[in-house]
């Protein structure tokens, strides 16, 4: 008996954690796609070429006109979603310049580590929360 391997799509993204001087964390909601309304770090897949840190300042800078700077990388997460497995690695950010304007999401919340719950984070980032709210004890 034959058996049929589908060939799973493999997306590769990064993304940031963006935190203030309060201890905040920046989150973000879909505005698009499959996942719409589902809240997430903000950033994108990388581009040919593209270090994670390069691809990941050009996303927030197209995402939300802001210029951040990175810090370092908190983890990369696998994660299998239905229609694709997704590599995300995630990293501690701060903003340099730039009023995070929402251009591509639907809405945003600056969540202190009591209100990290508070949304419906997408599966492969409700992971980097969990490693979020131990780090910030």
């Amino acid at each position: 008996m034959w058996q049929i391997i589908k060939e799973v799509k493999q997306i590769e993204v990064v993304a940031a954690i963006i935190h203030d001087d309060e201890g905040r964390i920046f989150a973000t909601q879909r505005g698009y796609g499959e996942m719409k309304d589902g809240w997430e770090f903000p950033g994108g897949k990388m581009e040919p070429g593209e270090s994670p840190e390069e691809a990941l300042k050009r996303e927030i800078w197209e995402e939300l006109e802001t210029m951040i700077f990175v810090e370092r990388l908190v983890q990369t997460v696998e994660w299998d979603y239905p229609a694709f497995h997704l590599t995300m690695h995630c990293f501690w950010c701060h903003i340099e310049s730039g009023s995070l304007k929402l251009k591509e999401h639907e809405a945003a919340k600056w969540l202190t580590k009591d209100q990290l719950d508070s949304v419906d984070w997408l599966p492969a980032d409700r992971i980097v929360v969990e490693t979020i709210k131990n780090e910030m004890e």
